[in-house]
């Protein structure tokens, strides 16, 4: 006949059962804490950057009320650069605006106006975001954006005829359809510099 095992026998099995339960309920809550922080971390570097692209706005806003007020007063001025307002009479396609490339050689420094490959500091918001506009007229020369040697990106200046009066897109004088106004394409590219180092750049074309 055979022995039952004794109670003490079996409460040492008990013991070492629980033992192991709280060991993995342990690892288990480490591991929820975890990964309840990475998605926190990951949810805050979202809206960092989302307030990042948001401010570039100011930074658009700020580079059209220049090219404008430029515009109205003095025309000729665009013609040329003007590092101090972080204009420039060409689209610089040698220039690396966002550091992509492997060399830094190219890299736009961003740095203040006056200083080679400056920029205009247009402010920082009160969520830390610092905000900074360079524009660069899209032309392949400084000088008049009429002259070949400009090469500008504008709008078609030929004149077609017309039969009826005006055609799509121009403006008719009696039989003849006038050219559309000649207008020259401006890029202006906002740099956002906020929290945690959160970095958003956005380009814009104004004409």
């Amino acid at each position: 006949m055979r022995r039952a095992p004794s109670r003490a026998a079996q409460r040492g099995i008990i013991l070492f059962i629980s033992l192991i339960v709280l060991v993995a309920m342990t690892l288990t809550g480490i591991a929820l804490m975890r990964s309840v922080d990475s998605n926190v971390l990951v949810a805050g570097n979202l809206a960092f950057r989302q307030g990042a692209t948001s401010a570039t706005d100011w930074g658009v806003e700020a580079a059209r009320a220049y090219v404008q007020a430029t515009l109205n007063g003095n025309t000729a001025a665009l013609d040329n650069d003007n590092a101090g307002a972080a204009y420039y009479a060409t689209w610089q396609a040698g220039i690396d605006l966002y550091g992509a490339t492997s060399t830094t050689a190219d890299d736009f420094n961003w740095g203040p106006p006056g200083s080679a490959g400056s920029s205009v500091l247009v402010g920082t918001d009160s969520a830390g975001n610092e905000v900074k506009y360079v524009i660069q007229r899209l032309c392949e020369g400084a000088g008049s954006g009429t002259s070949p040697g400009a090469n500008c990106v504008k709008t078609s200046t030929a004149a077609t005829s017309a039969t009826g009066g005006g055609t799509m897109g121009a403006v008719s004088y009696s039989t003849m359809a006038l050219p559309p106004v000649q207008v020259i394409y401006y890029r202006v590219t906002v740099r956002v510099l906020g929290p945690r180092n959160t970095l958003s750049y956005v380009q814009t074309i104004l004409r």
